[in-house]
C-alpha cells in the first residue's frame, strides 16, 4: 500500500474515526456510506469534508463520488461546523468613532457583515469586535444590539457590558433611540412622509422582505424628508433623510420601494445600477442614544467615498 496521504492542515494529534466497510455497503458511493456510518452529521457536511481532503479511503484522499468495497478502510477527520467557529476573534478592519466604558460606536464600512450567519461565518464585525475588545466575549452577541445590512455603511452602537446592553435594547424597544439614514432613491419623492406598513419575509423569495407578506409581518414605521432632487444618468433621483421608529430587516429599502422609489443600486428591491451606484445607496448617518446615566450622546458619520462620488455626479436642482 502507498504511503498514507494526510492533508497538511490536519493537526497530527487529531484522533480520526476509522471504519471498515461492511459487505452490504460494497459498491456504494462514499458519501452515501458515510451518511450511514456517521448519521449524526448531514450528508452535505460529509461531502464538504470529503471535498476538503478530510476523508481517506485506504490511506488515500477520497473523492465524493468514488465507490467503496467491502473491507475498505475509511478514515474520517471530523471538522467543526462553520457556526461552531463563528465567535472566533479575527483581525477585521473597522472604524471606531467613539467609545466609553459602556459602549462603542462603530462606523461600519460597506461590504462588512455585522453578525455571523448562513454563508458568512467569518470576517464579520462581531469577529473584529471580539479581536479588538476581548471582554465582549462575556456579553451576548458580543454586545451588538442592532445591525446594518452588508452593503449599508454607517453608525451602530455596541454595548460593552450587560447593563449597557439592556439599557440600549430597551431604548430600541421604546423607539427612543435616534437613527437617521441618508438615502438616494429613484424618482422625485414628496417633501416628506411617513410609511407605516408591516414587514415580513417574502414567501416567494426567502432572502427578501415585503410589505404585503403573509409570513409573520411585524409593525414597521419609517419617516422620510426630501433633502434635494436631481438627475443622474438621465434619471430622476431624490436624496432623502430617513428616520426609523422600528428596526426591521431591510426596512428603509422595502418601505421606499413600496412607494415606487427603490434605492439607487438596490437591485434586490427594484433599484437599478446606475453610474457609480453599484450597491444600495444607504448610509446610517446619525445616531443618538442615552448612556446608562441618562445622558444623551449623538454622533454623525460622513458618507463613504463611493456614495460621495455618486452625490458629486448628480445634477442637483
Amino acid at each position: 500500500m502507498p504511503d498514507t496521504l494526510i492533508p497538511e492542515d490536519i493537526p497530527l494529534d487529531d484522533e480520526p474515526q476509522v471504519f471498515r466497510v461492511p459487505d452490504h455497503m460494497t459498491l456504494e458511493r462514499l458519501d452515501k456510506v458515510l451518511a450511514q456510518l456517521v448519521p449524526q452529521h448531514s450528508r452535505s457536511r460529509l461531502q464538504t469534508w470529503i471535498e476538503g481532503g478530510h476523508v481517506l479511503v485506504n490511506g488515500q484522499v477520497a473523492k465524493v463520488r468514488q465507490t467503496v468495497r467491502e473491507d475498505d478502510l475509511i478514515t474520517v477527520f471530523e471538522q467543526p461546523a462553520p457556526e461552531d467557529l463563528a465567535f472566533t476573534p479575527e483581525n477585521v478592519d473597522f472604524e471606531v468613532v467613539a467609545e466609553s466604558p459602556d459602549w462603542i460606536v462603530v462606523n461600519k464600512p460597506v461590504g462588512l457583515v455585522t453578525h455571523p450567519g448562513s454563508g458568512n461565518w467569518h470576517g464579520t464585525l462581531l469577529n473584529g469586535l471580539l479581536y479588538r475588545y476581548p471582554e465582549l466575549a462575556l456579553v451576548a452577541r458580543a454586545g451588538i444590539v442592532h445591525r446594518l445590512d452588508k452593503d449599508t455603511s454607517g453608525l451602530l452602537v455596541v454595548a460593552r457590558n450587560e447593563v449597557a446592553q439592556t439599557n440600549l435594547v430597551r431604548q430600541l424597544q421604546a423607539r427612543t433611540m435616534g437613527r437617521k439614514y441618508l438615502a438616494i432613491a429613484h424618482g422625485r419623492m414628496l417633501n416628506h412622509g411617513k410609511v407605516d406598513k408591516p414587514i415580513g419575509r417574502d414567501p416567494r423569495v426567502p432572502v427578501r422582505m415585503a410589505v404585503d407578506s403573509l409570513s409573520a409581518p411585524k409593525a414597521a414605521v419609517t419617516h422620510y424628508a426630501l433633502l434635494r432632487s436631481g438627475e443622474y444618468f438621465d434619471s430622476n433621483v431624490s436624496e432623502v433623510s430617513c428616520r426609523l421608529e422600528t428596526g426591521r430587516t431591510h426596512q428603509i429599502r422595502v418601505h421606499l420601494a413600496s412607494l415606487g422609489h427603490p434605492l439607487l443600486g438596490d437591485t434586490q428591491y427594484g433599484g437599478r445600477l446606475l453610474g457609480l451606484a453599484t450597491r444600495q445607496m444607504l448610509h446610517a448617518w446619525q445616531l443618538r442614544f442615552e448612556d446608562i446615566h441618562g445622558e444623551p450622546v449623538e454622533f454623525e458619520a460622513p458618507v463613504p467615498l463611493d456614495m460621495q462620488r455618486v452625490q458629486d455626479g448628480i445634477k442637483w436642482k
